[in-house]
């Protein structure tokens, strides 16, 4: 069966900024979900501006993996919305928050942490070397690559140790930065990619699509073991 992956997006910075519908005029989500669809995943998109975002029970209960995008509009989303999303990842649904997602309402409470960083506007270069090459996520990389212009983000970065991280960054101002990693909550499997800053083309780019495809990829549920909760009869006989 396909994966079937929502593409979440804020959509405020290319209903508000020319330059940015200009560089996306389909949306960012719009970019990525056709980037995804090629691959041969089943994509639906959703956004902050629709009834519950978007983001429905029954949307996520059809959803594979949550692919998020956001940046300047975190808290405008729903307490609720978020909460549905954090207990459909911990009920096995996939969850990719890129750039600014990492500030989203879900990942800040699947991290338990602020999720702060140190960032720098000003289209510095980005080399993002892969240090976990036998990471599914990886597959298909050179040793690096690099990005032409981006914002900088930096350490220290307030996210619990990851499980595995897969990607650093450095940035031609001398900064680096864990720009992909990874965590599982739940049955839920979680990658964090930091590239994807609004004002540069960067969902255009193909190391950055096989990342975010091979994101989802590895995010996708399985089946795993069968879990009873609560109160339980005992599997042995136990004396009166």
């Amino acid at each position: 069966m396909s994966v079937r992956v929502t593409v979440w997006n804020e959509n405020v910075h290319e209903r508000e900024d020319p330059a940015v519908a200009e560089r996306y005029p389909d949306g960012i989500h719009g970019t990525i979900a056709s980037s995804l669809e090629a691959d041969g995943y089943v994509v639906e998109t959703a956004t902050l501006q629709e009834p519950e975002h978007g983001l429905s029970e029954s949307v996520l209960d059809e959803t594979d993996v949550l692919v998020w995008w956001s940046h300047c509009a975190n808290d405008e989303v729903s307490d609720d919305v978020a909460t549905r999303v954090v207990d459909a990842v911990h009920g096995g649904t996939g969850f990719v928050p890129l750039h600014s997602g990492k500030n989203s309402k879900p990942f800040t409470q699947l991290m338990g942490t602020t999720c702060n960083i140190k960032y720098r506007h000003g289209g510095e270069t980005e080399r993002v070397w892969v240090v976990d090459p036998g990471h599914p996520i990886a597959n298909g990389l050179d040793e690096y690559f690099e990005i032409p212009a981006t914002e900088m983000y930096g350490e220290p970065y307030d996210i619990p140790e990851p499980d595995r991280t897969v990607f650093v960054s450095w940035f031609e101002g001398g900064e680096v930065f864990r720009s992909g990693v990874c965590y599982r909550r739940g049955r839920g499997r979680i990658f964090a990619f930091r590239p994807g800053h609004e004002e540069y083309p960067i969902f255009y780019q193909d190391e950055v699509q096989r990342v975010i495809s091979n994101a989802v990829a590895w995010a996708a549920p399985n089946e795993g073991a069968t879990v009873n909760w609560g109160n339980v009869e005992s599997v042995e006989s136990l004396d009166e």
